[in-house]
C-alpha cells in the first residue's frame, strides 16, 4: 500500500444542519455551500475503511445535501459527497478483507468530494476489473434504484409505467429493463431531441411535453396501456395532471424533487373513489428494509450489466477537485448529456 499523508484536500460541508429552503438541486456558486480547503485525513475504526477516491460521482442528492435540503442534516467541516470508488487503503478491525480492493461505495462517515474518503466496509463492494471506474463510481444510486423501483413496477401487475426526467441515467437504465423484461416504460422528456435517443434505449413511447399535442398524445397511450406506476423525479403540476389522467389504482411514486415549484392536486377526489396512491421512495430505506437476499442479487445484477456493456454511465465531464468552484456550477447546468464527476 501506498504512504497515507496526515492530510488532505476536500470540498468540505459550510452549513449545519437542515436550511430550510426548498430551492431544488441547482446552483449557480459552490461559494454558500461548500469550500475547499485541506483537514486532517479520517481513520477507521472497527468495520471501517478508508479509500483512496479515483472518482466521485455527483447527483441531484448531492446538491439537495450541501444546500440543506436533504432528508440528512449536514455537518459543517465535514467532506460532501455521497458516492464514489476508489482503493481501500486502510481497514479497521473485521474490514480487513478489503484492503487494496477497487471498491464502488457509498460514503457514510466521510464524504467523497475529497482525496480520501471514510465509510463502513458493509457500504462498500469490491467491482471486477471489467467494469470501468465511471461505472464503479455510478454504482450505487442510480443503478441500485432503477433495479429497486423496476421490482416495484413488476410488483404492481402493470406491463407498462411512466417515468418523468426520461433522460436522466437512472431513466436510461430503467427504460433498459423494461425492454429486456417486456415492459413498456413510457417516458417525458422536455426537449425534442431526446426522443428518438430514447426509444434507441429501449422506451417504449416518449413524450416531449412541450409539444403542444403532448396531453392528447399521451392519454392515447395511457387509455391503450393503462400504467399503473409513476415513477417521477421531478414532481410539479405536469407530473400532477398526468397522475391525474392515470387510471384507478394507480401510484405515483416520488423519489427526487427537481422543481421547486409544489405542484396542486386538482382532483383529490381521486383518492377516494379510484383507490390512487401518493408515496416516496428513498434508497437508503431500500437497502435497510429489504431483505439480504434481495439487496444481494441487485448488487449482482448491478454488477453484471456493467461487467457485460449492457449498462454504463455517460460521463458528460469530469472537473478536477481543485477546480471545482471555478468549472462545476456551469457544468451542472449543462444539457443533459451525462454525469458529472470530480477527480481529487
Amino acid at each position: 500500500m501506498t504512504d497515507i499523508p496526515a492530510s488532505m484536500k476536500a470540498l468540505t460541508v459550510i452549513g449545519n444542519g437542515f436550511s430550510g429552503t426548498a430551492e431544488g438541486p441547482s446552483i449557480t456558486t459552490l461559494d454558500p455551500f461548500v469550500t475547499h480547503e485541506e483537514i486532517a485525513v479520517p481513520q477507521p475504526g472497527a468495520g471501517e475503511v478508508l479509500v483512496k477516491i479515483i472518482l466521485a460521482n455527483i447527483n441531484p442528492s448531492d446538491l439537495h445535501f450541501i444546500k440543506g435540503e436533504y432528508g440528512l442534516p449536514r455537518v459543517a467541516g465535514r467532506p460532501a459527497g455521497f458516492e464514489g470508488c476508489g482503493t481501500v487503503v486502510k481497514a479497521g478491525e473485521g474490514a480487513e478483507g478489503l484492503l487494496g480492493k477497487r471498491v464502488a461505495l457509498t460514503a457514510s462517515k466521510s464524504g467523497a468530494w475529497a482525496e480520501y474518503a471514510l465509510t463502513d466496509a458493509r457500504s462498500c463492494v469490491p467491482v471486477v476489473d471489467a467494469v470501468r471506474d465511471e461505472d464503479a463510481a455510478a454504482f450505487f444510486v442510480n443503478p441500485m434504484t432503477a433495479i429497486a423501483m423496476f421490482g416495484e413496477v413488476k410488483d404492481a401487475g402493470s406491463k407498462s409505467f411512466i417515468l418523468s426526467a426520461g433522460a436522466s441515467q437512472l431513466c436510461k437504465l430503467i427504460a433498459a429493463l423494461a425492454q429486456d423484461e417486456g415492459y413498456s416504460a413510457i417516458s417525458l422528456v422536455r426537449r425534442v431531441e431526446q426522443v428518438e435517443q430514447l426509444k434507441e434505449l429501449g422506451a417504449a413511447h416518449v413524450f416531449d411535453i412541450s409539444d403542444p399535442g403532448f396531453a392528447r398524445a399521451l392519454g392515447a397511450v395511457l387509455k391503450a396501456e393503462k400504467p399503473r406506476v409513476f415513477l417521477d423525479s421531478v414532481a410539479d403540476q405536469v407530473c400532477s395532471d398526468v397522475f391525474a389522467a392515470m387510471p384507478s389504482r394507480s401510484e405515483w411514486v416520488i423519489y427526487g424533487k427537481l422543481s421547486a415549484v409544489p405542484p396542486v392536486l386538482n382532483q383529490a377526489g381521486q383518492f377516494i373513489f379510484m383507490e390512487k396512491r401518493i408515496r416516496g421512495f428513498w434508497l437508503t430505506k431500500w437497502l435497510v428494509e429489504k431483505p439480504p437476499e434481495t439487496v444481494m442479487a441487485a448488487g449482482a445484477e448491478v454488477m453484471k450489466r456493467f461487467a457485460t456493456g449492457k449498462w454504463k454511465t455517460d460521463v458528460a465531464t469530469i472537473v478536477p477537485l481543485a477546480e471545482a468552484h471555478a468549472k462545476l456550477p456551469d457544468a451542472l447546468a449543462g444539457a443533459n448529456t451525462g454525469k458529472v464527476m470530480l477527480r481529487p
